[in-house]
Parts: C-alpha cells; structure tokens; sequence
C-alpha cells in the first residue's frame, strides 16, 4: 500500500477549469444591487466612484449605462435640498426620491427598483426619526416612515427597505401599504442593522451624520448576534418579505446565523466603508481590488445571503 494518502484534493484545483467545474459558490449579476445617491445636485466622488451624487437627469444617464450593462436592480437613496425637524422631504409627493422613481419607472420597466425607507437623510439633526427631548421618539417615527414607505411605492418603487431600526416600523409600513391598495409591494427590512464604524463615506455621500450624540440607542450593538435573530424573527412577524444583515464583512457569522434560522430571501449589504478599505489598499499598490472585491463578495455569498448591496455592481458587469 502507498505511503502516500490516496486523497488527493489538488487533483481539482490544477486547472482554472477544473476549479470552475466543481465550484461551490458563484457569483451572478442577478444577485446584485446598486446603491445610488440621488440629489437636486451633482457631486462626484473620484476616489470613490459608488458615493457619487447624481441629479435625476444624471440619475436616467447612469441608469441607463446600468441597465445596458446587465445590472438588474437598484437601491435609492435621496439627497434633499432642504431638511428640517419632520423630515419632510422623505414623505413628500414632489420628494427627490419620488421625482427620480417617476422618471425612472416609465423609462426601465425591466429594473427593480428598491428604496431605502428612513429618515436620517431629510431631518435637520441627521437622525433616523423624529427626536423628542433630546432622544429619538419610536413610536412618533412610525407614522412619518410608513408615509414615505406608501409615496415611494405610489411613485413606482417595487419593494421598500425600511433601515431606521425603529421598533414596530415594519409592522407600521405594512399596515400602510395594504391601507393604500399597495398589498403587492415587498417589504425588504433592514432587520440586523448595527451601530458600526463602517458607515463613513456613505455619511458623507448621503450628507445624514447626526448632529448630535450617535445612533446607538436604536442600531444594534455589534457584540450581538442572538439579539439579531431576535430582530429578523419579529420583522418576519410584522410582514417583512426579506431581511437584510449590515454590514457584511464583520458580521458573516450574523448572517450565516439568519441563513439557518430563517428559510426567507437573506439580504446583506457590503457597506462602504468596506468598500473604501479595499479602494485606499489598492491605490497604495498593496492589493488587487478586482481580486480583493471578488473573494469579499464571494465570502458574503458564501455566509448565506441570497443578494448582495454593492457599490462593487457597476464593476462586476465587466468581472464576471
């Protein structure tokens, strides 16, 4: 008998097609969603092309360079002109949101267009709801978000994601939805939200870090994983259609946890900040950001989310 072990696991790894034919995880464009900021006006971000600002007619030019691209879905943030204490420009018929999903609807019927549901970006103090007394009050934020939830479903979004980590807010947004003939829009909820030092550029590029104090009090603490089981259980509960674990990268463990707890569609958003660390190493030459991006996707993919949030998605059409 041999001295040397008849296994031999390299046998498949020899050649880039033999790796490729017995592949566990894959990657596929269809999984991905875009993160786009839009504003009454344009503001580039050359370091960081996926934190870019882009009026509506810039909106419709870079949608459509998406779109001819192969990308399948969209997430839309809005900018306002003005924010005050009631966050009024997140509810608004003539809201920067509703003004991009209308022009946006009509010209992409094939896209899904979905629309992050919070408040931070549009009140005066950057909070994600209304704030009584110095804190931020749960139950008088529910109304303000399932009214913004309806007009951006009204506008044309086709599934609506909740991110303010409001008590109760699913449940609220639900309850709206069906009120106004809208049963068929899908909640996507931000479920497992942490309070994550990861969050940075997109702050900057969303123009909504708090004034005061932090968002502790509400996001999760990100020494928790049994607590965000607790919080995907509940929001299932209330009638969110999917759940979404953010960040990513730190949290594989939570999402891997969602995964074998819950037989729902698991959604997990690479967040920038992940985004950037992987741009500023490879402007200093000390990794491959192609390479970096794609093993980091695959490892999200591979913990169990189902679809990803990336600002990695323009530059997957030309990777995969």
């Amino acid at each position: 008998m041999s001295a040397f072990p008849v296994t031999r696991l390299r046998r498949f790894r020899r050649t880039a097609s033999l790796r490729g034919l017995v592949r566990e995880t894959r990657l596929s464009l269809d999984q991905f969603v875009m993160p786009l900021f839009v504003a009454s006006e344009p503001l580039a971000n050359e370091e960081l092309p996926g934190m870019a600002r882009f009026d509506v007619e810039g909106l419709l030019r870079e949608t459509d360079s998406l779109a001819a691209s192969g990308v399948r879905a969209l997430l839309l943030f809005g900018v306002p002109a003005e924010k005050d204490e009631e966050a009024t420009g997140a509810w608004e018929d003539d809201g920067i949101v509703q003004q991009a999903l209308r022009a946006l609807r009509p010209r992409f019927p094939e896209l899904v267009l979905l629309t992050d549901v919070c408040l931070c970006e549009y009140t005066s103090h950057g909070h994600c709801g209304v704030v009584a007394d110095g804190d931020v009050d749960n139950d008088r934020s529910l109304e303000l978000l399932a009214r913004t939830a309806v007009s951006h479903a009204e506008a044309g979004a086709d599934v609506v994601a909740p991110s303010d980590m409001m008590d109760g807010r699913v449940g609220a947004i639900r309850e709206a939805l069906d009120d106004h003939g809208l049963e068929r829009t899908p909640i996507l909820a931000y479920s497992a939200k942490y309070a994550s030092a990861f969050y940075g550029p997109f702050r900057e590029a969303a123009d909504s870090a708090p004034a005061f104090g932090d968002r502790r009090g509400y996001q999760m603490d990100p020494a928790n994983v049994r607590e965000a089981v607790r919080e995907c259980k509940i929001d299932l509960a209330e009638g969110a259609d999917a759940i979404m674990i953010k960040p990513a990268l730190p949290y594989l463990d939570v999402i891997r946890a969602a995964r074998e707890a819950f037989q729902v569609p698991l959604a997990a958003y690479n967040v920038s900040g992940e985004y950037a660390m992987v741009k500023a190493a490879a402007r200093a030459g000390w990794l491959d950001e192609r390479a970096a991006a794609l093993e980091s996707l695959t490892a999200i993919k591979r913990a169990g989310a189902d679809l990803i949030v990336s600002y990695w998605t323009k530059d997957l059409t030309t990777w995969l």
